[in-house]
């Protein structure tokens, strides 16, 4: 199956081409040809890493008519950084249509007199955190009146980030004749109460490999250690994949630091994000982590949301995380477009219950390993 096949238009297929994007994947090849073709609701789970952003990006571009100057469509995604990325994305994907298709980012973090402006000026597609754009709403500097499809990207990730409120606010303030499309790696409580409310009950719904939560590219493995020698066995394991790349999860934000300075002492090429870096930091230290100058990348569960690296080979678990969907959400930062991926769990000699609870859960299997 290619991209001509799923329905794209020749344009796209020639952008895909030049960026390396060459066979759809599982969730574009079921929901690309689904959305060009329908006008439908749609809920699409597929674990982290699997070209949801084409998924949804091609076909919602195909409904946009460059010729109209208003705002046309609207996505939804939990961070800065994936709204950063998915503006990048679509661009990417317009290069060869002949009229220019405008995509806008708001998000927090930057001042929002520059967004103003930029807003003021002709956008077709608004790409936001769901808190920028209630703020915007407020201050009437959007225009949704005409949206004709809205996507919730992540919805999972926005919800647990504590999103309800302004998810709800957005989509009751949307009065036009509309689709919803939802993407999301998991299907929590909450998330179906937004499904029940807001998606059509006659919405398409696809499910990309539903006996595997979690993505089956990932080889999952734990270590048993003690609290003291935690430093020193993640040390050994980036000796031993020393022409890698990984992330190392921490449940604290003084967790991560305190991790961080130990390695750099010992001369890894590491650094940290966490909820108090300043977003100029933060972006800085994304930027080395993206461009492969920084070769280890330390981060709190909340402070990874969003993060899309590609070639990061392994991630650690500095401790199993308190919530299972974390585990997942760590896990999918590798194994992403279809490559292969290691999962590492440091636990206490006590903890072999929760490595159990995982295993049952998630339908995985974690196997014991020594460094």
């Amino acid at each position: 199956m290619t991209f001509k096949d799923l329905g794209l238009d020749k344009n796209y297929t020639k952008s895909l081409k030049e960026i390396g994007i060459k066979t759809p994947t599982e969730i574009q090849e079921q929901a690309i040809p689904i959305l060009l073709s329908s006008n439908t609701d749609f809920v699409g789970l597929a674990q982290t890493g699997t070209g949801k952003t084409a998924a949804y990006g091609l076909p919602l571009l195909h409904k946009v008519d460059p010729k109209k100057s208003h705002v046309q469509a609207l996505v939804l995604s939990p961070t800065r950084e994936l709204v950063q990325q998915i503006k990048k994305q679509l661009f990417k994907f317009t290069k060869y249509n002949t009229n220019q298709t405008f995509v806008e980012p708001v998000y927090g973090g930057e001042k929002i007199d520059i967004q103003l402006k930029n807003l003021a000026r002709t956008t077709h597609v608004i790409v936001a955190t769901p808190g920028r754009l209630v703020d915007l709403m407020q201050r009437d500097a959007v225009d949704l009146s005409n949206i004709k499809t809205i996507v919730l990207d992540e919805a999972d990730e926005m919800l647990s980030m504590g999103f309800k409120n302004d998810l709800t606010t957005i989509l009751n303030a949307i009065k036009s004749k509309k689709n919803t499309w939802l993407f999301s790696a998991t299907m929590s409580k909450d998330l179906k109460d937004i499904v029940k409310r807001y998606i059509a009950d006659n919405a398409i719904r696809i499910e990309i490999d539903r006996n595997s939560i979690v993505n089956k590219n990932i080889s999952h493995f734990f270590i048993e250690t003690s609290i003291h020698q935690k430093a020193s066995t993640i040390m050994q394991i980036l000796d031993e994949r020393a022409e890698e790349r990984g992330i190392i999860f921490t449940r604290t934000k003084a967790g991560a630091q305190a991790l961080k300075h130990q390695l750099q002492v010992e001369g890894f090429n590491v650094d940290a994000l966490e909820g108090d870096m300043t977003q100029k930091d933060r972006d800085k230290v994304m930027r080395s982590f993206k461009n492969e100058s920084l070769q280890f990348l330390i981060s709190t569960d909340v402070s990874a949301r969003g993060i899309d690296v590609n070639d990061v080979s392994f991630i650690i678990h500095h401790q199993l995380p308190e919530h299972l969907e974390y585990y997942t959400h760590r896990s999918g930062r590798t194994a992403r477009g279809g490559k292969k991926g290691v999962s590492i769990a440091l636990i206490l000699p006590s903890e072999h219950s929760e490595v159990t609870k995982v295993e049952q859960a998630l339908g995985i299997k974690m196997k014991q390993i020594t460094v």
